[in-house]
């Protein structure tokens, strides 16, 4: 879909707003369907952010589950998903009060543990009479040198080696109202950094990368086994979207877990294996003509999570040859922009961008107007429209 259509379809709106191509949407799910070589895709939510989008990935062959982000958000999508797995430990005992009183949703929702003093928060919070939790172990799937002074990846679980894995998963079974049913790693310095960004740091990528991938496929190995001599699995996830076709590659691995290339965000530009087709897009209006060669938009500053840089900001991408501005980059209530692309805008005119994540976006509008070709097919809520913050 080109820019001419988007306007078209949506030229009776008032900006700021955002929509989805469906067309590239449905092609991204197909693309990771392909790139997952066979094995499902459990759906990232925080990703989506949309339960529309979110029930329509779900629809798609090849994508089975949720990867939900807490446990409000999990019992929440647990009314029409049975199968949702919070992929980071929880400590809200009013809401593992509510999972514990529940037969369906204990049955439905799985907690994640890395640590035993967690399992102690979750004991406390359900009670004795509660029923029974189920319990995916979290691996640390970081790759760590020179004993461990170098650390690359994120800093998630404690467990990082197979004796680790084997010690907290004896710690679950042995404990009574627990089931250890899942293993999870998430390879971040493999899943969520580009391997062709501009510069010479992307060797360097490359090379860890590499390291890790093999580091990693041997270790996950290593303690699935190690686990399962404990307790049997029903799945061990791993990846993400910049690494679906090689985790899915280990034979250790059961499940993918991934949803930030439905909407092919700018944060995977980057990559050589793949390249998602945008999906997502917000638009914002000009509201100011400060000078020459510059105008102003309105908001802007969507900024994704993560190490504070320029790489974090959105990205202006139509009319062709804007830029943010190195003084100002995107502000809350006004963001310049310059470049040969400000000749033909005047006040009132359009300006869209690109977010550097998927669902972030969603926490900024209300809805996502839902675009086919040169019109809206619908406009559905995001989780902010339904009235729900989770984090």
């Amino acid at each position: 879909m080109g820019f001419a259509e988007l306007h078209r379809a949506t030229e009776h709106l008032q900006p700021p707003f955002a929509v989805v191509d469906l067309g590239a949407f449905t092609a991204n799910a197909a693309d990771m369907v392909d790139r997952a070589g066979g094995k499902p895709i459990r759906l990232a939510s925080k990703s989506v952010r949309c339960r529309a989008l979110t029930t329509r990935a779900l629809n798609t062959p090849g994508f089975a589950g949720i990867l939900a982000y807490t446990l409000p958000e999990a019992i929440w999508l647990a009314g029409d998903c049975g199968d949702v797995l919070v992929a980071y430990p929880t400590v809200d005992t009013e809401a593992l009060r509510e999972l514990g009183a529940s037969e369906r949703l204990a049955s439905r929702v799985t907690l994640m543990a890395d640590d035993p003093a967690q399992l102690d928060l979750i004991a406390a919070a359900v009670g004795e009479n509660a029923q029974p939790i189920r319990i995916c172990l979290d691996l640390d799937a970081s790759l760590r040198l020179l004993g461990g002074r170098v650390h690359l990846g994120a800093r998630r679980s404690p467990v990082h080696s197979p004796e680790a894995a084997r010690e907290l998963a004896r710690a679950i079974v042995d404990r009574p109202g627990f089931r250890l049913v899942g293993v999870m790693s998430y390879e971040a310095q493999t899943a969520g950094r580009g391997d062709n960004a501009p510069g010479l740091e992307r060797h360097a990528v490359r090379v860890v990368q590499r390291i890790s991938r093999r580091e990693l496929s041997r270790r996950r190995a290593a303690a699935v086994a190690a686990v399962g001599e404990i307790a049997p699995l029903e799945f061990v996830n791993g990846g993400g979207t910049g690494s679906l076709e090689t985790t899915a590659a280990e034979d250790a691995v059961t499940e993918l877990g991934a949803g930030s290339g439905l909407y092919g965000s700018t944060l995977f530009d980057t990559y050589r294996a793949f390249r998602p087709r945008p999906a997502a897009f917000f638009a914002l209006p000009v509201t100011r003509v400060p000078g020459p060669g510059h105008v102003t938009v309105l908001g802007g500053g969507w900024i994704a999570s993560g190490a504070a840089g320029r790489d974090r900001l959105p990205t202006p991408v139509w009319p062709e040859g804007l830029a943010l501005t190195g003084m100002e980059g995107a502000g809350e209530v006004q963001t310049p922009l310059t470049g040969k692309g400000t000749a033909g805008l005047r006040i009132g005119d359009r300006v869209w961008f690109r977010h550097t994540k998927a669902g972030e976006l969603c926490e900024h509008v209300n809805e996502l107007h839902l675009v086919d070709g040169d019109a809206i097919t619908e406009s559905v809520p995001t989780y902010r429209g339904e009235g729900f913050a989770f984090l």
